[in-house]
């Protein structure tokens, strides 16, 4: 059992929130990655000149095996990043409104406030700005060089850049293998799970289903 937010001393020691956007700071179930998705299935078949079903194949598998669907791309097929990146998150942000009681307990909290996502650091501010929120830096993918979660050195990359300590930083995401390089590196490992059914691996310290009332109890 995850310990009590109010009562975990690591929790009451950390100085960095690093927190992780798609199906993390938003629900799942306002359905923003599908989005992504379809435009990066797409993508990939104008890329590769592929049918629709071989590029969601490879569009799966190059997450699954990279960790991103554009880290696969850039591997195998020696595609250029930023047209990608640009084109898959260009979707519609028409239906987000501002999370008024996140922005609060978020600005709450004690110490900086970072967004550290695998999408474009252009994507996370402006999904950020929709949901109201407000952070002291937001990281992309192109700030770990292109290198993806769940590998360490993204990790390291970005955490060097903004000078983070791990040992006093906390992260917050909703894929599990996302935290094991963070709880590695002495980070308080924080999970929200987008199927309640799904149990935490050993290096998850807190297992979160209300982020908001999570992090008010913390602050």
């Amino acid at each position: 059992m995850s310990p009590a937010p109010h009562g975990d001393p690591r929790l009451r020691a950390v100085e960095t929130w690093v927190f992780d956007l798609d199906n993390t700071l938003y629900p799942p179930a306002l359905r923003l990655f599908d989005q992504v998705n379809e435009r990066m299935t797409a993508y990939v078949m104008r890329a590769l000149g592929v049918d629709r079903a071989e590029a969601e194949v490879l569009r799966a598998r190059y997450w699954r095996e990279h960790g991103t669907t554009l880290a696969g791309l850039m591997a195998r097929h020696a595609l250029d990043p930023d047209p990608f990146l640009e084109d898959v998150h260009a979707i519609d942000l028409s239906h987000v409104a501002p999370d008024a009681a996140l922005a609060a307990a978020i600005a709450r909290l004690r110490g900086r406030k970072i967004v550290y996502t695998n999408g474009s650091r252009a994507y996370g501010r402006r999904v950020a700005a929709a949901l109201g929120l407000s952070f002291d830096a937001i990281y992309g993918v192109e700030d770990a060089g292109y290198t993806p979660k769940p590998r360490r050195e993204a990790f390291e990359r970005v955490f060097a850049a903004d000078g983070l300590d791990p040992g006093r930083a906390a992260m917050v995401e909703d894929d599990q293998r996302n935290l094991v390089e963070p709880a590695a590196m002495g980070m308080v490992a924080i999970w929200r799970p987008a199927d309640p059914a799904e149990a935490p691996d050993p290096h998850v310290r807190h297992v979160v289903h209300d982020l908001t009332g999570f992090l008010a109890a913390v602050a």
